[in-house]
């Protein structure tokens, strides 16, 4: 083998060896993450002594909700199958509906009236029952389905 020809083989340098140039220079990561891990710290430690401002809340003392008669807060009138009337939980004659309904009327003006007719029921009871809220002088009715 004659010393000026390259066979392609590759004699490795000692360690230290200067003489190629070909090597790369690497840049030392450790300072750049010593200061993200000081920066990392120093934000949790921080955050944790921040204290949101916020408001107060007086909460009632009964836990329970006050239930609501729905009876108190409307008029309803009940028309069952076979053509019965009840209001406020009493059975009531069609003829003496209006002044029924007039006297609770007088009694919360602000109560509008809510017809419940059962699904078998007259049509012809309902419309009349309806005519005689309006002649009461409510114009607050209401048709409730069961």
């Amino acid at each position: 083998m004659p010393f000026g020809i390259n066979w392609g083989i590759r004699v490795r340098r000692p360690f230290g060896s200067s003489r190629d140039h070909e090597s790369e220079e690497q840049i030392n990561l450790t300072p750049m993450l010593d200061v993200v891990f000081i920066m990392l710290i120093f934000f949790i430690v921080t955050a944790t002594f921040i204290k949101e401002v916020g408001l107060d809340i007086n909460q009632p003392d009964d836990d329970k909700p006050k239930t609501i008669d729905p009876d108190k807060k409307s008029i309803v009138v009940r028309i069952s199958n076979r053509g019965r009337i009840v209001i406020a939980q009493r059975d009531v004659d069609l003829r003496s509906v209006r002044a029924n309904i007039e006297r609770l009327h007088a009694e919360n003006p602000e109560a509008p009236v809510i017809i419940q007719p059962h699904p078998d029921s007259r049509t012809e009871t309902m419309i009349q029952v309806m005519d005689s809220a309006r002649l009461a002088g409510v114009y607050n009715v209401s048709l409730a389905s069961n």
